[in-house]
């Protein structure tokens, strides 16, 4: 081998042996294998989500909305509302009031990781932090739980307000449900009485338009005559 090609094997070799010694640090480290791993694991994911495209039959076309409900409950009716319905819905009673929490089914629902509260009074388990089942058959009054447990029904029942509808009370024994279709004919009657009375406001703002137009109009006329007069004479 001549001198030159030695110099140019030699040249060549710490590339090489710098390649080679970075290749074995990672395969004889745990460590960085591991990384190497991970990064490689991500950069597949970044890509597969990024070219991959769901079907649309494998889309889970959306639930149906059910209409709102407005009534009272005793502890034996609350019971038929534990998402095993014919319509799936889920009611839960905090603190005596009742809550449709059918948009939190994947909670609250059969299979859930809460679904012990569907249907029952769950502000004993949200005091106690307890996922047991309530199968309690009378009205729950707390009036055996501490004040930091009340402090945190309460909590629970104001983040419940915030985030479901309410349905209406759950009933102590003997007490009679609300009628609430009164309160919505009242409200119907606020809104048809508000309604007329926007009519009557816009109707009268026209009618002021239109008078101060019609005036305005004369008194251009007016103008016009006199300079057209003027003119003449």
């Amino acid at each position: 081998m001549t001198a030159d090609a030695m110099d140019q094997t030699s040249e060549a070799s710490p590339p090489a042996s710098m390649f080679m010694s970075i290749v074995q640090e990672i395969f004889y480290s745990p460590m960085n294998l591991a990384l190497v791993a991970i990064i490689a694991f991500l950069v597949y994911k970044i890509i597969k989500d990024r070219i991959e495209v769901p079907s649309v039959g494998s889309q889970k076309p959306p639930e149906p909305e059910l209409p709102k409900l407005r009534r009272d409950f005793t502890v034996a009716e609350l019971r038929q509302y534990d998402g095993t319905g014919p319509d799936g819905r889920v009611l839960i009673a905090v603190n005596g009031n009742v809550f449709d929490v059918t948009r939190g089914k994947r909670f609250y629902g059969p299979g859930g990781p809460y679904a012990s509260f569907a249907g029952r009074d769950a502000s004993r388990n949200l005091a106690t932090f307890s996922v047991a089942a309530n199968d309690k058959d009378e009205y729950d009054d707390l009036s055996d739980l501490s004040a930091m447990e009340m402090d945190s029904v309460l909590e629970w029942e104001m983040q419940f307000k915030e985030k479901y509808d309410l349905v209406g009370k759950l009933l102590r024994k003997g007490e009679q449900p609300t009628n609430y279709e009164d309160e919505e004919e009242d409200t119907d009657k606020d809104s048809k009485a508000s309604d007329v009375s926007s009519y009557i406001t816009a109707a009268s703002s026209d009618s002021k338009e239109t008078a101060a137009s019609a005036s305005s109009d004369e008194t251009i006329r007016k103008r016009n005559t006199t300079s057209t007069t003027e003119e003449v004479k």
